[in-house]
């Protein structure tokens, strides 16, 4: 899939996406859909949404108004169906650190009902993928933060789920693993499943994502390739974080920084 395709097969459908937090409109009114094969961006400005958006994609909060559809099945409606066909990678994980990496696999294979043909498959080559494999029998009490990332990453991509949700994949990860993750969200796409990404790392953005939603205030701001951003951003030329900082106001930077300059 090319950056000026169209999404294809929807693997992800929200309509009309809001929640509120008291007073505070958190995400108001949010449409996307992300087709089967895409890698998708979703950027925004700190507090601007996008954690609130995530966890109701990933079924942990309820959303006030709105639906989430995961391969034409409604979220609210088969909750246990779409989280069985959706794996998250949060930025903080939360992991039971009195098993063993061997036995918080097991544990996630067995959740998830994964078939053990697929286990014995995925499971060792990706512990040896990310330098795991001589670790899987310690506790993950004794893991760094890091290798903590790599082995929720390793859970959610040995069950192979058509969407996976990413939450700042590159928190902690050495440039090896670094790496290694952006060639495995793109084989994931290219064997026509689906990832959605939030991250603060525009280049990461730029480099993998075939569209991108920028959030701002909770409504979203912008979508498309590279060139339909640069049309919303007043035909800015340069890259993508000078689109971001167009579409989301951040241009008054630039004159604080020569503010400073000029000091």
């Amino acid at each position: 899939m090319t950056v000026n395709e169209k999404p294809n097969t929807p693997i992800l459908e929200v309509s009309g996406l809001s929640k509120r937090f008291g007073a505070h409109q958190a995400v108001k009114d949010l449409d996307l859909t992300v087709g089967a094969g895409e890698i998708f961006g979703f950027l925004g400005p700190n507090g601007a949404g996008k954690t609130t958006t995530i966890r109701m994609l990933v079924g942990l909060l309820k959303p006030d108004d709105g639906s989430v559809r995961i391969m034409g099945r409604d979220l609210a409606a088969d909750p246990a169906w779409g989280k069985s066909h959706t794996g998250y990678i949060p930025d903080r994980p939360f992991l039971y650190e009195k098993l063993t990496g061997q036995e918080f696999l097991q544990f996630m294979a067995g959740l998830y009902r994964l078939p053990p043909e697929t286990f014995q498959r995925n499971a060792p080559r990706l512990l040896r993928l990310f330098d795991l494999e001589q670790w899987q029998d310690h506790l993950v009490e004794s893991y760094s933060h890091g290798m903590k990332q790599k082995l929720i990453i390793t859970a959610a991509f040995m069950l192979e789920p058509p969407l996976i949700v990413v939450d700042e994949p590159m928190v902690g990860l050495d440039p090896k693993s670094a790496r290694l993750v952006k060639e495995i969200f793109k084989q994931h796409a290219a064997a026509g499943n689906t990832v959605f990404l939030s991250t603060h790392s525009l280049e990461v953005a730029q480099e993998l994502c075939h569209r991108i939603g920028i959030i701002v205030n909770g409504r979203l701001k912008a979508l498309g390739d590279m060139e339909q951003l640069r049309a919303q951003a007043r035909g800015q030329k340069g890259d993508l974080e000078d689109i971001f900082l167009e579409l989301t106001g951040s241009h008054e930077l630039q004159a604080v920084i020569g503010a400073l300059q000029d000091q």
